[in-house]
This record gives C-alpha cells, sequence and structure tokens, in this order.
C-alpha cells in the first residue's frame, strides 16, 4: 500500500497540543481506511452499498483507534490515555459524520458510531497485542477479519478471511504505525516500518506477541 502521510509540523522544538496531534493523526488515519477499502474493492469482494463501504472504513478505524491505546498503554498514565482515546474517536467520528451525510443524507451518524466503537474496544480487550513491533496479534488479527466479513456480501465470506488478515491488515497497519510515529505518540526507534524518499511506506513482517491488560471504554460525545 502507497501512499502518503501527512504531518502537521516540521518544527520539532516547539510544543504540540493534543488537540493537533489527534487532528493530524485523524486525518490520515482517514485516508489509510479509504485506501484500505479501496484495496479490498480492488480484490473484487462484493460490496454493493455506500453504506457497506462506511461500515467497513469504520471497521479499521475501531481497529485503529483502539490499536493507539496498546501502543501507549505503557508510556502514558491511564487518564492522559482515556483523554487521547476520547478526542481521537470524537474526531473520527467528525470524519464518519461528514462522510455517511453526503452518502446518505441527513442524520445522525456518530452516535452508532460510538457504540460501533464501545462494542468493538470490547471485543479486542482480551485478544493478542505484539509488543515489540506495536502491532496486532493473531487473535486481534482474526477479530478484524471477521467484523470485516460482516460487511461484506454473501458470496465473498468463505475466503475472505485469509486475505484480511495476512495480506490487507499488515499492510495498512505498518503505515499507521509509521504515521503515530511521525506526529510523536509513540518513540521512532528506526527499526520496523520505514519511508523511502518518496514518503512511501516499506513494510516489514510481524514478531512475537503478548496479552495486555486493557480497560473497557465507554466512548460518548462530550459536546
Amino acid at each position: 500500500m502507497r501512499i502518503r502521510i501527512k504531518t502537521k509540523w516540521s518544527n520539532k522544538v516547539r510544543e504540540v497540543s493534543v488537540e493537533e496531534t489527534v487532528s493530524v493523526l485523524a486525518f490520515n488515519c482517514w485516508k489509510i481506511g479509504m485506501q484500505t477499502l479501496l484495496e479490498i474493492e480492488n480484490e473484487n469482494f462484493q460490496i454493493d452499498t455506500q453504506q457497506q463501504r462506511i461500515a467497513i472504513i469504520e471497521e479499521i478505524v475501531a481497529l485503529l483507534i483502539h490499536s493507539l491505546d496498546r501502543m501507549v498503554h505503557e508510556t502514558i498514565d491511564d487518564e492522559d490515555r482515556a483523554t487521547l482515546i476520547q478526542l481521537y474517536a470524537q474526531k473520527m467520528a467528525d470524519h464518519v459524520q461528514d462522510n455517511a451525510r453526503d452518502f446518505s443524507g441527513n442524520g445522525d451518524y456518530r452516535t452508532p458510531f460510538y457504540e460501533k466503537l464501545n462494542e468493538r474496544f470490547a471485543g479486542y480487550a482480551n485478544t493478542k497485542w505484539d509488543n515489540t513491533k506495536n502491532k496486532a496479534g493473531f487473535s486481534m488479527g482474526r477479530e478484524f477479519a471477521n467484523n470485516i466479513i460482516e460487511t461484506l456480501g454473501s458470496r465473498d465470506r468463505k475466503w475472505a478471511l485469509d486475505y484480511l488478515q495476512q495480506v490487507l491488515l499488515p499492510d495498512f497497519f505498518a503505515l499507521y504505525l509509521k504515521t503515530v510515529k511521525s506526529v510523536g505518540l509513540i518513540e521512532d526507534d528506526g527499526e520496523g516500518s520505514k519511508l523511502d524518499s518518496q514518503h512511501h511506506l516499506i513494510t516489514d513482517k510481524e514478531e512475537q506477541v503478548k496479552n495486555v491488560a486493557m480497560p473497557r471504554y465507554e466512548i460518548a460525545d462530550k459536546e
């Protein structure tokens, strides 16, 4: 997967607010979701409606939001981490609202998205995470793939699982990891995913996994 990631700051000395960080991360997260959807469609999976497309992007976004929680679990305290995830979820809900409204007309698309996040966070909470490489473990990847499968037409459900988990997930997740590093939420140690001279992602392989006890957030609109 080759898409450009965009960061907002070139001067790394200045202090960057949480709101700025989340805004840039959410922008790139939505781009990753759209590009991943395109990859799925290019594989000829059965996607018949715009609502299916939004649902697929929501599943990708839900995984990425939960994964950020895993990434910063040991470096940000519980209260600040909850605030970060809440802001991130709200910003992604704005993207969902704007895009779903364009496809389906006026309505409240944030509330169903928050409900989906709460459900997905509970599902992912007890799955495995690769703490060394900051990547989804096998059980998390399988959970994600099954969630995507539920949005596809019945024609593809039998053979989509391996592609979604083994091919698609490592591809887009490597780009997401680089994006999180680029906004400074986790340290860029120079290992694993790298960018070439054109700012294109070069992926690598995932390694060992372990369980991490995760809180079960209740994401809701604080406005």
